[in-house]
């Protein structure tokens, strides 16, 4: 009797002559025909990619492709080789979306501050463009809520303003940027007399009580020998027109008393800045009329405006 089971048929599966352990072998199967032709079509159109598309590298260089995108710049029309950045660039000037955009911008462009802030769907509109905008260009340097940094960047969002607080103030400081300056009080004040105008300057904004040594910085302050007065004041309510602070609100743009618990404390922070003052280009903003549009500008500023609540 013949075991069926070891039979050889003629349409048996060949091998690849590999065996294991004695019987364990390596067949030699065709990969299924559906299977190869897909592979074959992959590469034909990886090699029709690499012509219509950027694809290889070549030199320095690399093959930009076929394929062009045009759109609008400013006036003109851009066409380039087909890349994600021009896409966007498309879509962002030409899409429905886009196309809305720029009508409202143009609204925005013919409205006056005083009726954006009062037309609801404007002034949220301006919130939503100008936060990313801001976001952009300027939270880099004053914080993503425009709390700046003590020291270095002016908070946005306490009211505080060096340079004016209206719409068309933070607008004209917005095309021109700033740079503040004071000079350095330590090359004419001795030390005595540095210690007094720190304590009439604390005096001036609440921190600190009467007595005779903020007598004495007073007459410093208000006098020909300090002449603060000059930028500051007769006040101490500072001077918007020379970037000059307010010292009677509490708000401290550059030296950091807030960050002091202790009398003695904050007149050693506020001596050490009346010290060193401001040198020319240490504060300075850049002016923003080469990189945004006059209504990109006029949306920041009242975002900005926002930000402060709006008092001024």
């Amino acid at each position: 009797m013949t075991d069926v089971k070891h039979q050889t048929s003629p349409q048996a599966v060949q091998t690849t002559g590999h065996a294991w352990d004695g019987d364990l072998q390596e067949f030699n199967n065709p990969l299924p025909r559906w299977w190869l032709w897909s592979f074959y079509a992959t590469v034909v159109f990886s090699i029709i990619y690499w012509f219509i598309y950027p694809s290889w590298p070549i030199g320095e260089d690399f093959l930009k492709g076929f394929k062009s995108v045009a759109y609008t710049s400013g006036e003109q029309v851009e066409v380039t080789a087909w890349n994600t950045r021009a896409m966007l660039m498309d879509d962002l000037k030409n899409s429905t979306a886009a196309q809305r955009q720029q009508e409202y911008m143009q609204r925005v462009t013919d409205t006056s501050y005083e009726e954006i802030v009062q037309d609801p769907e404007m002034l949220a509109f301006v919130r939503s463009v100008g936060k990313g905008l801001f976001g952009d260009n300027c939270a880099a340097c004053h914080g993503r809520g425009g709390q700046g940094v003590m020291g270095m960047y002016p908070n946005l969002a306490d009211d505080g303003w060096l340079w004016g607080g209206t719409m068309e103030s933070i607008e004209q400081t917005l095309h021109l940027g700033r740079n503040g300056f004071m000079p350095a009080f330590g090359e004419v004040l001795d030390d005595a007399q540095l210690d007094d105008v720190a304590e009439y300057v604390l005096f001036l904004s609440g921190e600190a009580p009467l007595t005779e040594a903020v007598q004495r910085g007073g007459g410093i302050f208000q006098g020909m020998e300090g002449g603060c007065y000059y930028c500051h004041n007769r006040t101490g309510k500072g001077l918007e027109s020379q970037g000059a602070a307010n010292l009677t609100d509490q708000i401290w743009t550059i030296a950091p008393v807030p960050a002091q618990s202790t009398l003695e404390g904050k007149k050693a922070a506020l001596k050490q800045f009346i010290s060193n003052g401001v040198a020319i280009n240490q504060r300075v903003m850049p002016a923003w009329n080469q990189r945004l549009s006059p209504t990109e500008i006029k949306v920041l500023s009242v975002y900005v405006h926002q930000l402060g609540g709006g008092q001024q």
